[in-house]
């Protein structure tokens, strides 16, 4: 309750005026604003209730009207609400932590959407309504508008296919069983292999008065998620990174690499075998830290250097590098001459010059990447992770749609204008308002300190980066994008090489050509594409006389099996195990069968002895359905003997199964089932 002015309270046996001291009501700003307006709850306050209004007006219903369905709205509502402001924030629909909270947020107002009616998609209809009650408070909804009905929208989409694939898959599971509890196995299966999520699947369950064996579920999802970890290898820097060895007291390295490739330094500290060290012998790997160094040490996406670091008595060749959020860079190495090092040793630090180069023309492409694909693809565009080494750049980035090809070589040819018109590129230090004002790009997450290093490439890119760079567009020579795929929902990547990177990709393109001309017994690659139509054509029309020819043989297996049809009630039951080369040639004897009289039903078992599989398939003519006759019924109960479950229509279904030994086992009980079905 609340408590007046003149109210006092004792603590302590001694009495003291509330007047002038701090008292905690819990009163925020969604109560104060009801207070305010004189409402009952948040969803009465007007810039929620305009939300609100925007949701029943897409699913055609009213508030106060129907409990259920004002459960629904408020759900929706509370819901667009937070994930509109968590994507504003840089969170992304994952399956992990933050993210796995967002999704299911996404996939609870979905359903609700749902309940009241809604068809297709509409949350991202409604978090343009959220983003204009908020604007004035939080800007960043407004700069985010694109990202964040992209993320929705896309989210949404995703969700329906998973719920209807689930559904659909869900009720073949409940149909199957006479249990009020839905195994552990089958919602595992559900989520781990469909995407059908744990939480909907027992809020559906709960809905039909059963539930789900969690415990098994919960076994099952550990055990997936440790066998993920132990599949996870940690390698090189990275694994040095996450150990527990400390270097507090050794200091941050000096790094020197941005001007200079080689260094004279001295060894600060040792490890091996994960401990701390005196001095390493040349039968382990050390990790050495020097009080300076010209090796970067991988972040940012930029691997570290690899190169060499000498002593009077050893060469060690530095095989990764790596750094420690205090700044202590890591050289992971192993010894090529020499026996031993020790602490205090004075060193000769050199990188591998060449390695650095090209990882340096591969860093700056990012950097150029990442405008061009802003500049075509829109403001929504934000790095999600990159890898930069000498190899390739690899670029992460939120959008949610393959680019097409004619996208992709706009962005190409964009950052290849940029290479060939030799824009220098700028490196320098300053405050990070200042940075701002610039306009630098930021990666979202990340911690900057008040003072940045910022990289530019003239007006057209600039960033805040703390890698090394080439310091001119003009030495990437040439980008070459390589691949372009999805690595989660919303998050493309982009696989591309520059340089020396772009003559190894051209010389390998055209040894493949080379090699398939030499398949195709051509002496020339420029007629290699009308060849490989010609052939495409040629292998269309065999595979057209192959099915026809399969067809025929079909009909005629399914006609003399005709002779060994018996009475089984009202209808003539044929059963048979037969060999075939796909389900396809099954289905199709099941459908000629059928073809020879109203009352047949026919189930046939197809082996494929080369791949080791069984199918079940069956067909029923019209009077075998009136009789009662349901080839999914039948086909699933089949199947189940020999390990496999399946189903479909009345008139024809297939089915799986995994024991190809219980085939005439499954066969000789068709029989009774079907006698058991009919009226």
């Amino acid at each position: 309750m609340l408590l007046s002015h003149k109210t006092s309270i004792k603590i302590s046996q001694e009495y003291y005026n509330i007047i002038g001291h701090m008292c905690y009501t819990g009163m925020g700003l969604e109560r104060l604003a009801c207070i305010m307006q004189g409402v009952d709850n948040l969803f009465e306050v007007d810039t929620v209730q305009n939300i609100m209004k925007h949701i029943m007006q897409i699913a055609g219903v009213k508030y106060h009207e129907d409990e259920k369905k004002d459960v629904s709205l408020r759900v929706i509502t509370d819901h667009i609400r937070s994930t509109t402001f968590m994507i504003g924030d840089g969170v992304m629909p994952s399956n992990e932590g933050r993210g796995y909270v967002l999704r299911r947020l996404l996939r609870r107002a979905a359903r609700h959407g749902r309940l009241l009616g809604i068809d297709g998609t509409f949350l991202y209809k409604v978090c343009e309504t959220v983003i204009k009650e908020n604007a004035t408070a939080y800007p960043n909804l407004v700069e985010k508008h694109d990202l964040i009905v992209k993320v929705i929208k896309a989210e949404e989409e995703s969700f329906n296919k998973t719920i209807d694939t689930g559904l659909n898959l869900l009720e073949n599971i409940i149909a199957q069983s006479d249990s009020k509890v839905l195994s552990g196995a089958d919602a595992f299966k559900l989520q781990d292999t469909f995407g059908f999520p744990i939480d909907l699947t027992k809020e559906l369950l709960e809905e039909r008065g059963m539930s789900v064996d969690i415990d098994e579920y919960d076994r099952l999802y550990a055990q997936s998620r440790a066998a993920a970890r132990a599949a996870r290898k940690d390698a090189g820097a990275q694994a040095w990174k996450d150990s527990n060895v400390s270097f507090k007291d050794v200091g941050a390295t000096e790094f020197v690499g941005y001007t200079d490739y080689s260094c004279d330094a001295e060894i600060k500290a040792i490890v091996t075998n994960g401990e701390r060290d005196e001095f390493a012998t040349a039968d382990s790997e050390v990790v050495v830290v020097l009080d300076k160094t010209p090796f970067y040490g991988e972040s940012g996406g930029q691997a570290g250097d690899t190169g060499v670091i000498k002593t009077d008595n050893a060469t060690l060749e530095v095989t990764a590098t790596g750094k420690t959020p205090d700044g202590v860079v890591l050289h992971i190495a192993r010894f090529i001459s020499g026996d031993s090092i020790a602490l205090g040793d004075k060193v000769h630090a050199q990188i591998d010059v060449e390695k650095r180069e090209a990882t340096r023309r591969n860093h700056t492409a990012a950097h150029l990447l990442q405008a061009a694909l802003r500049k075509h693809l829109g403001s929504h565009v934000e790095q999600a992770g990159q890898l930069v080494n000498s190899e390739e750049m690899r670029f992460d980035f939120t959008h949610f749609s393959a680019l097409s090809g004619d996208e992709l070589k706009a962005i190409e040819r964009e950052v290849n204008e940029v290479i060939l018109k030799g824009i220098p590129v700028e490196t320098r230090e300053m405050p990070i308002e200042e940075a701002k004002k610039l306009g630098a790009m930021a990666l979202f997450g990340e911690k900057y300190g008040d003072v940045v290093r910022v990289v530019s490439a003239g007006d057209f890119s600039v960033e805040l980066c703390g890698g090394t760079h080439a310091d001119n567009t003009a030495k990437l020579g040439l980008f070459k994008i390589v691949s372009e795929s999805s690595v989660a929902a919303g998050i493309r990547r982009i696989t591309a090489v520059t340089g020396f990177g772009v003559l190894k990709h051209i010389e390998n393109d055209e040894r493949i050509m080379q090699s398939a001309a030499a398949a195709m017994k051509l002496g020339n690659v420029a007629e290699l594409d009308k060849r490989a139509a010609t052939l495409a054509a040629e292998v269309k029309a065999k595979d057209r006389e192959l099915a026809e020819l399969r067809s025929e043989i079909s009909a005629l297996k399914a006609g003399s099996l005709m002779d060994s049809a018996r009475q089984v009630g009202g209808v003539r039951l044929i059963t048979a195990e037969v060999e075939v080369s796909n389900p396809g040639e099954l289905r199709s004897m099941c459908d000629t069968a059928r073809d020879n009289g109203a009352d047949i039903v026919a189930v046939f078992a197809g082996v494929n002895k080369e791949k080791g599989t069984l199918n079940f398939a069956c067909a029923c003519g019209a009077d075998a359905i009136k009789l009662g006759a349901h080839a999914g019924n039948i086909v699933r109960e089949t199947a189940k003997i020999a390990g496999g479950s399946g189903g479909g229509k009345p008139d024809s279904a297939m089915a799986g199964a995994k024991d190809t030994s219980k085939a005439n086992e499954a066969l000789a009980a068709v029989d009774s089932i079907v006698s058991a079905m009919l009226k």
